[in-house]
């Protein structure tokens, strides 16, 4: 009985797993650069349109990274996936995909948005030198939400990037260790 019981939540949890990595490592299909242009600024409209803290940032950043899809799914294990663009002088110059692994306590699925706001030349540089970044790892990063970007000014801002999360869609509870790292890839 025990043994039956062992083996069902072993199948049930590779099951779960599988089914949650494949929704987040398989997107409904790649995107072309066009695409990827095209959201990318609609996305940092429709961002600036709710939150002048993002617009203002926009104009001192050196350079800016918009994901403007990112598809999240797990339970227990979860991955989310999305491409992006590297705006530099408001034009594009380089093609990312941001890759997440998580485990832990978790259930769901959601799909967002992020732009991250690079504010000094050697946050640009480790983006385009390293081998994929790893959120939490190199410059430090700023997640902006709705109350914090309401005591936040352009002067007293001094990290090397902000990360804005927007067009959330879906229901995803967690309570689980999670990575990130954003790839450089070619379109």
């Amino acid at each position: 009985m025990i043994h039956s019981l062992r083996s069902w939540q072993k199948a049930w949890l590779l099951a779960a797993t599988l089914l949650a990595l494949g929704f987040a490592s398989n997107p409904a299909r790649a995107e072309s650069a066009q695409d990827l242009d095209e959201g990318a600024a609609q996305s940092l409209q429709m961002l600036y349109q709710k939150s002048p803290l993002a617009e203002n940032l926009s104009k001192k950043a050196t350079a800016i990274l918009v994901f403007p899809k990112i598809i999240k799914a797990g339970l227990i294990f979860g991955g989310a996936y999305g491409e992006g663009v590297l705006l530099e002088s408001g034009r594009p110059n380089g093609y990312y995909n941001s890759v997440t692994g998580s485990w832990g306590w978790q259930a769901g699925a959601e799909s967002f948005g992020y732009a991250v706001f690079l504010m000094n030349h050697k946050a640009l540089r480790y983006l385009k030198q390293s081998k994929g970044w790893e959120i939490g790892t190199g410059p430090s990063i700023v997640v902006v939400d709705a109350g914090e970007a309401k005591n936040l000014t352009t002067t007293t801002l001094r990290g090397d990037a902000y990360a804005f999360i927007f067009d959330q869609q879906g229901l995803m509870a967690s309570l689980s260790i999670e990575g990130t790292k954003i790839s450089r890839i070619k379109r």
